[in-house]
Protein backbone atom coordinates (compact mmCIF):
# COMPACT_ATOMS: atom_id res chain seq x y z
CA UNK A 1 0.00 0.00 0.00
CA UNK A 2 1.21 3.50 -1.13
CA UNK A 3 -0.07 5.71 1.96
CA UNK A 4 0.59 8.70 0.42
CA UNK A 5 -1.66 8.05 -2.05
CA UNK A 6 -4.66 8.59 0.31
CA UNK A 7 -3.34 12.12 1.24
CA UNK A 8 -5.04 15.25 -1.16
CA UNK A 9 -2.58 17.41 -2.82
CA UNK A 10 -2.61 19.67 -0.40
CA UNK A 11 -1.38 17.09 2.86
CA UNK A 12 1.16 16.05 0.21
CA UNK A 13 2.59 19.57 -0.77
CA UNK A 14 2.47 20.79 2.95
CA UNK A 15 4.50 16.98 4.13
CA UNK A 16 7.29 18.65 1.50
CA UNK A 17 8.03 21.30 3.90
CA UNK A 18 10.57 20.80 6.64
CA UNK A 19 9.18 18.49 9.46
CA UNK A 20 8.11 20.96 12.54
CA UNK A 21 10.87 21.30 15.21
CA UNK A 22 13.40 20.42 12.84
CA UNK A 23 15.27 23.65 14.07
CA UNK A 24 15.04 22.14 17.86
CA UNK A 25 19.25 21.25 18.10
CA UNK A 26 20.15 18.06 19.94
CA UNK A 27 21.49 19.70 22.89
CA UNK A 28 24.13 17.61 25.36
CA UNK A 29 22.79 17.25 28.97
CA UNK A 30 25.45 19.79 30.60
CA UNK A 31 25.43 22.29 28.03
CA UNK A 32 24.33 25.55 28.64
CA UNK A 33 21.21 26.29 26.89
CA UNK A 34 21.01 29.64 25.29
CA UNK A 35 18.48 28.39 22.51
CA UNK A 36 15.66 27.40 24.77
CA UNK A 37 13.08 29.94 24.44
CA UNK A 38 11.66 29.08 27.69
CA UNK A 39 10.92 30.78 31.39
CA UNK A 40 12.96 31.08 33.62
CA UNK A 41 12.89 27.39 36.01
CA UNK A 42 12.74 29.13 38.90
CA UNK A 43 9.98 31.56 37.55
CA UNK A 44 7.48 28.99 36.77
CA UNK A 45 4.63 29.14 39.33
CA UNK A 46 4.80 24.96 40.32
CA UNK A 47 4.48 24.96 43.48
CA UNK A 48 1.53 27.51 43.02
CA UNK A 49 -0.16 25.12 40.31
CA UNK A 50 0.26 22.50 42.87
CA UNK A 51 -1.85 24.43 45.16
CA UNK A 52 -4.10 25.31 42.58
CA UNK A 53 -5.05 21.81 41.35
CA UNK A 54 -5.59 20.87 44.85
CA UNK A 55 -8.16 23.94 45.55
CA UNK A 56 -9.58 23.12 42.65
CA UNK A 57 -10.31 19.81 42.87
CA UNK A 58 -11.99 20.09 46.92
CA UNK A 59 -13.82 22.68 45.85
CA UNK A 60 -15.21 21.11 42.21
CA UNK A 61 -14.88 16.90 42.74
CA UNK A 62 -15.13 15.43 39.35
CA UNK A 63 -16.32 18.82 37.22
CA UNK A 64 -12.85 19.45 36.13
CA UNK A 65 -12.28 16.60 34.75
CA UNK A 66 -15.10 16.15 32.46
CA UNK A 67 -15.58 18.13 28.78
CA UNK A 68 -16.54 21.42 29.67
CA UNK A 69 -17.21 21.01 33.59
CA UNK A 70 -15.47 23.36 35.33
CA UNK A 71 -17.13 26.93 36.51
CA UNK A 72 -13.64 28.16 36.39
CA UNK A 73 -13.20 27.78 32.50
CA UNK A 74 -15.82 31.01 32.15
CA UNK A 75 -13.95 32.83 34.93
CA UNK A 76 -10.74 32.31 32.84
CA UNK A 77 -12.36 34.11 29.83
CA UNK A 78 -13.75 36.72 32.37
CA UNK A 79 -9.68 37.18 33.42
CA UNK A 80 -8.34 37.39 29.82
CA UNK A 81 -11.67 40.08 29.48
CA UNK A 82 -10.50 42.29 31.95
CA UNK A 83 -7.04 42.03 30.89
CA UNK A 84 -7.40 42.36 27.72
CA UNK A 85 -9.39 46.20 28.76
CA UNK A 86 -6.56 47.13 31.49
CA UNK A 87 -4.48 47.12 28.08
CA UNK A 88 -6.66 49.12 25.84
CA UNK A 89 -8.22 46.42 24.18
CA UNK A 90 -11.76 46.24 25.79
CA UNK A 91 -13.49 42.86 24.49
CA UNK A 92 -16.49 41.43 24.95
CA UNK A 93 -16.56 37.29 26.12
CA UNK A 94 -18.65 37.09 22.41
CA UNK A 95 -14.79 38.47 20.99
CA UNK A 96 -12.54 36.12 22.62
CA UNK A 97 -11.59 32.56 22.25
CA UNK A 98 -9.39 30.54 24.07
CA UNK A 99 -6.98 28.30 22.41
CA UNK A 100 -4.85 25.72 23.22
CA UNK A 101 -1.37 27.98 23.19
CA UNK A 102 -0.83 31.03 20.75
CA UNK A 103 0.10 28.40 18.32
CA UNK A 104 -3.37 26.71 18.40
CA UNK A 105 -4.72 29.95 17.47
CA UNK A 106 -2.98 31.17 14.47
CA UNK A 107 -3.49 27.96 12.87
CA UNK A 108 -6.84 28.74 13.52
CA UNK A 109 -6.90 31.72 12.06
CA UNK A 110 -4.66 30.75 8.93
CA UNK A 111 -7.11 27.99 8.79
CA UNK A 112 -9.92 30.15 8.23
CA UNK A 113 -8.13 32.46 5.91
CA UNK A 114 -5.55 30.87 3.70
CA UNK A 115 -5.68 28.20 1.09
CA UNK A 116 -3.32 27.39 -1.74
CA UNK A 117 -4.18 31.06 -3.60
CA UNK A 118 -4.36 32.88 -0.72
CA UNK A 119 -1.07 35.65 -0.09
CA UNK A 120 0.21 36.03 3.61
CA UNK A 121 3.22 38.54 4.79
CA UNK A 122 5.73 38.19 7.48
CA UNK A 123 8.06 39.82 8.86
CA UNK A 124 11.64 38.28 7.85
CA UNK A 125 12.92 37.01 9.99
CA UNK A 126 10.11 35.65 12.05
CA UNK A 127 8.68 33.21 14.29
CA UNK A 128 9.71 29.66 12.73
CA UNK A 129 6.56 28.21 13.83
CA UNK A 130 4.31 30.42 12.29
CA UNK A 131 6.40 30.16 8.91
CA UNK A 132 5.62 26.22 9.49
CA UNK A 133 2.03 26.59 10.02
CA UNK A 134 1.60 29.06 6.94
CA UNK A 135 3.11 26.96 4.71
CA UNK A 136 0.50 23.91 5.34
CA UNK A 137 -2.31 26.10 3.94
CA UNK A 138 -0.31 28.00 1.05
CA UNK A 139 3.25 28.56 -0.56
CA UNK A 140 2.78 32.42 -1.47
CA UNK A 141 4.31 33.93 1.59
CA UNK A 142 6.10 37.45 0.99
CA UNK A 143 8.60 38.54 3.77
CA UNK A 144 9.10 41.84 4.92
CA UNK A 145 11.97 43.03 6.29
CA UNK A 146 12.85 43.84 9.68
CA UNK A 147 15.47 47.15 11.03
CA UNK A 148 15.65 48.07 14.58
CA UNK A 149 12.01 49.90 14.50
CA UNK A 150 10.46 46.59 13.57
CA UNK A 151 8.91 46.10 10.35
CA UNK A 152 9.50 48.41 7.48
CA UNK A 153 6.56 49.88 6.70
CA UNK A 154 8.03 51.87 3.74
CA UNK A 155 8.93 48.50 2.26
CA UNK A 156 5.65 47.30 3.25
CA UNK A 157 3.74 50.09 1.28
CA UNK A 158 6.23 49.59 -1.93
CA UNK A 159 5.41 45.71 -1.74
CA UNK A 160 1.88 46.44 -1.54
CA UNK A 161 1.42 49.11 -4.21
CA UNK A 162 3.88 47.23 -6.87
CA UNK A 163 1.45 44.16 -6.50
CA UNK A 164 -2.16 46.09 -6.63
CA UNK A 165 -0.63 48.13 -10.10
CA UNK A 166 0.45 44.76 -12.06
CA UNK A 167 -3.12 43.33 -10.36
CA UNK A 168 -1.38 40.24 -8.53
CA UNK A 169 -3.65 38.60 -5.21
CA UNK A 170 -3.34 41.06 -2.30
CA UNK A 171 -2.43 39.70 1.01
CA UNK A 172 -5.25 38.10 3.07
CA UNK A 173 -3.41 39.21 6.48
CA UNK A 174 -0.30 40.53 7.50
CA UNK A 175 1.68 38.09 10.50
CA UNK A 176 3.53 40.10 13.05
CA UNK A 177 5.12 40.35 16.22
CA UNK A 178 5.34 44.08 16.84
CA UNK A 179 6.44 43.80 20.57
CA UNK A 180 9.83 42.15 21.36
CA UNK A 181 9.85 39.90 18.49
CA UNK A 182 10.98 36.78 18.24
CA UNK A 183 13.72 36.45 17.02
CA UNK A 184 15.12 39.71 16.70
CA UNK A 185 13.78 41.52 20.04
CA UNK A 186 12.85 44.52 18.24
CA UNK A 187 9.59 46.20 18.82
CA UNK A 188 7.91 48.34 16.56
CA UNK A 189 7.95 52.30 16.54
CA UNK A 190 4.55 53.89 17.05
CA UNK A 191 4.39 55.36 13.58
CA UNK A 192 5.12 52.27 11.78
CA UNK A 193 2.37 50.50 13.87
CA UNK A 194 -0.08 53.45 12.62
CA UNK A 195 1.34 53.23 9.27
CA UNK A 196 0.64 49.12 9.28
CA UNK A 197 -3.16 50.29 9.47
CA UNK A 198 -3.51 52.49 7.53
CA UNK A 199 -2.05 50.47 4.89
CA UNK A 200 -4.39 47.29 5.82
CA UNK A 201 -7.13 49.75 5.38
CA UNK A 202 -6.19 51.21 2.42
CA UNK A 203 -4.72 47.78 0.83
CA UNK A 204 -8.22 45.82 2.69
CA UNK A 205 -6.17 42.72 4.64
CA UNK A 206 -6.19 41.94 8.29
CA UNK A 207 -3.59 42.20 10.88
CA UNK A 208 -2.50 39.10 12.51
CA UNK A 209 -1.04 40.32 16.19
CA UNK A 210 1.54 38.13 17.93
CA UNK A 211 1.85 39.66 21.76
CA UNK A 212 3.56 36.21 23.15
CA UNK A 213 6.12 38.82 24.98
CA UNK A 214 4.15 42.20 25.05
CA UNK A 215 3.52 42.30 28.97
CA UNK A 216 7.71 41.66 29.17
CA UNK A 217 9.44 45.18 28.97
CA UNK A 218 12.25 45.89 30.94
CA UNK A 219 10.79 49.51 31.33
CA UNK A 220 6.89 49.58 29.44
CA UNK A 221 5.08 48.26 27.11
CA UNK A 222 4.09 49.40 23.80
CA UNK A 223 0.45 50.16 23.02
CA UNK A 224 -0.75 46.87 21.19
CA UNK A 225 -1.66 47.21 17.14
CA UNK A 226 -4.90 45.51 18.88
CA UNK A 227 -5.42 48.62 20.86
CA UNK A 228 -5.06 51.07 18.30
CA UNK A 229 -7.29 49.50 15.65
CA UNK A 230 -10.37 50.99 15.12
CA UNK A 231 -11.69 49.28 11.77
CA UNK A 232 -11.38 46.17 13.57
CA UNK A 233 -8.62 44.93 11.05
CA UNK A 234 -6.72 43.30 13.73
CA UNK A 235 -6.75 39.76 15.18
CA UNK A 236 -4.67 39.59 18.40
CA UNK A 237 -3.17 36.27 19.66
CA UNK A 238 -2.27 36.48 23.13
CA UNK A 239 -0.09 33.91 25.92
CA UNK A 240 0.37 32.81 29.07
CA UNK A 241 3.36 30.50 28.22
CA UNK A 242 5.76 32.98 28.85
CA UNK A 243 4.61 34.67 31.95
CA UNK A 244 2.64 31.94 33.80
CA UNK A 245 3.93 28.03 31.86
CA UNK A 246 4.08 27.00 28.51
CA UNK A 247 3.14 23.40 29.57
CA UNK A 248 -0.35 24.57 30.13
CA UNK A 249 -1.38 25.77 26.85
CA UNK A 250 -3.43 28.54 27.31
CA UNK A 251 -3.54 31.53 24.56
CA UNK A 252 -6.42 33.29 23.24
CA UNK A 253 -7.66 35.01 20.72
CA UNK A 254 -9.58 38.66 20.53
CA UNK A 255 -11.19 39.66 17.17
CA UNK A 256 -14.49 40.65 15.68
CA UNK A 257 -17.56 38.51 16.43
CA UNK A 258 -17.78 36.96 13.45
CA UNK A 259 -14.25 35.63 13.13
CA UNK A 260 -14.46 33.95 16.58
CA UNK A 261 -17.15 32.27 15.44
CA UNK A 262 -15.53 30.78 12.83
CA UNK A 263 -12.68 30.10 14.51
CA UNK A 264 -15.37 28.21 16.93
CA UNK A 265 -16.25 26.34 14.05
CA UNK A 266 -13.49 24.51 13.14
CA UNK A 267 -11.73 24.32 16.50
CA UNK A 268 -15.06 22.74 17.30
CA UNK A 269 -14.31 20.81 21.60
CA UNK A 270 -10.60 20.45 21.25
CA UNK A 271 -10.26 22.52 24.77
CA UNK A 272 -8.31 21.28 27.37
CA UNK A 273 -10.56 21.84 30.35
CA UNK A 274 -8.59 20.91 32.99
CA UNK A 275 -6.10 23.15 32.27
CA UNK A 276 -8.12 25.94 31.74
CA UNK A 277 -9.82 25.51 34.88
CA UNK A 278 -6.41 25.07 36.57
CA UNK A 279 -4.83 28.38 35.34
CA UNK A 280 -7.95 29.95 36.28
CA UNK A 281 -7.48 28.92 39.91
CA UNK A 282 -4.11 29.95 39.92
CA UNK A 283 -4.95 33.41 38.52
CA UNK A 284 -7.34 33.71 41.30
CA UNK A 285 -4.45 33.53 43.68
CA UNK A 286 -1.84 35.46 41.89
CA UNK A 287 -0.97 38.94 41.92
CA UNK A 288 -0.61 39.84 38.36
CA UNK A 289 0.70 42.57 37.92
CA UNK A 290 3.74 42.01 40.82
CA UNK A 291 4.05 38.75 39.08
CA UNK A 292 5.16 40.72 35.62
CA UNK A 293 7.26 43.47 37.55
CA UNK A 294 9.18 40.03 38.50
CA UNK A 295 9.69 38.77 35.29
CA UNK A 296 10.57 41.75 34.00
CA UNK A 297 13.07 42.78 36.60
CA UNK A 298 14.43 39.04 36.22
CA UNK A 299 14.78 39.26 32.11
CA UNK A 300 15.99 42.88 32.34
CA UNK A 301 18.91 41.90 34.70
CA UNK A 302 20.01 38.57 32.59
CA UNK A 303 19.55 40.25 29.91
CA UNK A 304 21.96 43.15 30.61
CA UNK A 305 24.62 39.98 31.53
CA UNK A 306 24.44 38.64 27.77
CA UNK A 307 24.51 41.99 26.19
CA UNK A 308 27.91 42.80 28.26
CA UNK A 309 29.28 39.61 27.73
CA UNK A 310 28.59 39.68 23.70
CA UNK A 311 30.76 42.92 24.09
CA UNK A 312 33.52 41.37 25.55
CA UNK A 313 33.49 38.28 24.02
CA UNK A 314 32.56 38.42 20.16
CA UNK A 315 34.83 39.92 17.86
CA UNK A 316 34.15 43.22 17.28
CA UNK A 317 32.19 43.48 13.56
CA UNK A 318 29.60 41.23 15.32
CA UNK A 319 26.15 42.75 15.95
CA UNK A 320 23.08 42.56 17.52
CA UNK A 321 19.57 44.54 18.15
CA UNK A 322 19.22 45.81 22.03
CA UNK A 323 16.08 44.08 23.01
CA UNK A 324 13.53 46.38 24.88
CA UNK A 325 12.13 42.83 26.52
CA UNK A 326 10.94 39.78 25.89
CA UNK A 327 13.87 36.56 25.90
CA UNK A 328 15.95 37.33 22.58
CA UNK A 329 19.23 38.77 21.37
CA UNK A 330 19.65 38.46 17.42
CA UNK A 331 23.23 38.42 16.62
CA UNK A 332 25.04 38.69 12.99
CA UNK A 333 28.57 37.27 12.74
CA UNK A 334 29.49 38.19 9.56
CA UNK A 335 31.29 35.29 7.39
CA UNK A 336 29.89 32.83 9.51
CA UNK A 337 27.80 29.70 8.84
CA UNK A 338 25.89 29.48 12.39
CA UNK A 339 24.72 26.08 11.70
CA UNK A 340 28.04 24.81 11.22
CA UNK A 341 29.11 27.49 14.31
CA UNK A 342 26.45 25.09 16.02
CA UNK A 343 28.21 22.05 16.10
CA UNK A 344 31.21 23.29 17.14
CA UNK A 345 29.36 25.39 19.94
CA UNK A 346 27.71 22.37 21.49
CA UNK A 347 30.96 20.16 21.52
CA UNK A 348 32.33 23.59 24.00
CA UNK A 349 29.12 22.58 26.33
CA UNK A 350 27.13 25.75 24.76
CA UNK A 351 23.59 26.03 22.13
CA UNK A 352 22.12 28.60 20.42
CA UNK A 353 19.56 28.67 17.26
CA UNK A 354 21.03 29.08 13.64
CA UNK A 355 18.97 32.10 11.88
CA UNK A 356 18.00 30.09 8.99
CA UNK A 357 15.29 28.64 10.78
CA UNK A 358 14.18 31.93 11.17
CA UNK A 359 13.53 32.94 7.61
CA UNK A 360 11.70 31.83 4.10
CA UNK A 361 14.69 32.03 2.31
CA UNK A 362 17.41 30.16 4.56
CA UNK A 363 19.92 30.99 3.15
CA UNK A 364 19.09 34.79 4.35
CA UNK A 365 19.77 33.16 7.95
CA UNK A 366 22.99 31.91 7.22
CA UNK A 367 25.03 34.96 9.27
CA UNK A 368 22.45 35.11 12.39
CA UNK A 369 21.89 33.26 15.51
CA UNK A 370 19.41 33.64 18.18
CA UNK A 371 20.39 33.87 21.64
CA UNK A 372 17.87 33.44 24.47
CA UNK A 373 18.51 34.94 28.22
CA UNK A 374 15.27 34.45 29.69
CA UNK A 375 16.18 30.24 30.65
CA UNK A 376 19.54 30.70 32.22
CA UNK A 377 20.82 32.00 35.48
CA UNK A 378 23.37 34.90 34.94
CA UNK A 379 26.79 32.59 35.53
CA UNK A 380 25.53 30.27 32.91
CA UNK A 381 24.73 32.80 30.43
CA UNK A 382 27.86 34.59 31.46
CA UNK A 383 29.71 31.33 30.99
CA UNK A 384 27.75 30.62 27.85
CA UNK A 385 28.71 33.79 25.79
CA UNK A 386 32.58 32.93 26.30
CA UNK A 387 32.22 29.86 25.08
CA UNK A 388 30.40 31.15 22.05
CA UNK A 389 33.52 33.25 22.18
CA UNK A 390 35.70 31.07 22.07
CA UNK A 391 34.43 28.87 19.40
CA UNK A 392 33.67 32.15 17.10
CA UNK A 393 37.25 32.90 17.35
CA UNK A 394 38.33 29.49 16.42
CA UNK A 395 36.04 30.07 13.11
CA UNK A 396 37.79 33.11 12.15
CA UNK A 397 41.48 31.20 12.95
Amino acid sequence: MNAESFFPKNIKAALHNNPPGEWIPSVPTNAIRLHSGYPAPQLVPSKELKEAVAQLLDEENDLPLHYIGSPRIDKLKEWVRLRQGVRGMPAKVEELLITAGACQGIDLIARIFLDKDAVVVVESPTYMEALEIFQNYTDQIITVPIDKNGLHTEHLAKMLAERKQIGLTMPSFLYTIPTFHNPTGTTMSEDRRGHVLELAEEYDFLVLEDDAYGELGFTDNPNTLKSMDTKDRVLYVGSLSKVVAPGMRIGWVHATVKFIHALFWFKKDLEHPFAQATMATLLENTDFTSRLQTLSKNYKEKCQVMLDALEKYLPEDAEWFVPGGGYFVWVKLPGIDTEKLLTDAMKEGVSFLPGKYFFLDQTEGIEYLRLSFSYENEEGILKGIQKLGKVVSSSLN
